[in-house]
């Protein structure tokens, strides 16, 4: 595979894959905030990954990215008790991409109480 992004949540605290959690992808403006509009959203399915059309395609360019995971919201929807506001409501993932012709996969592994994010192979 090349070219694009991949995203890949495990919920490490279960085993298993983070199906239902919510995810965003915006571009990151000049001054390193998230700016414009949301390229990619959605909730990961039952294979862990964030299916959407964008992260393949023309939109992935060159440049600066933030990936939010929406980690209270899934832990309160799998009946988990957190507090309120949870530790982690939501995980901010700031990373660049500087050769379009790579891949770039990010596993996302976390429990209610930390998280790991890496460019993985892919």
């Amino acid at each position: 595979m090349s070219g694009g992004l991949s995203i890949h949540c495990v919920d490490v605290a279960s085993g298993r894959v983070a199906e239902g959690l919510q995810v965003s992808l915006r571009r990151l403006g000049p001054d390193g905030e998230p700016t414009g509009p949301v390229l990619a959203e959605g909730r990961v399915g039952a294979n862990g990954v964030l299916q959407h059309p964008a992260l393949m395609g023309e939109a992935i360019t060159a440049g600066g990215y933030e990936v939010r995971f929406e980690v209270g919201d899934f832990y309160r929807g799998q009946g988990t008790a957190v507090p309120d506001p949870a530790f982690l409501e939501t995980v901010p993932y700031r990373f660049h991409i500087a050769d379009v012709s790579q891949h770039y996969h990010l596993p996302f592994k976390f429990t209610a109480w930390g998280f790991s994010l890496f460019r993985g192979g892919a």
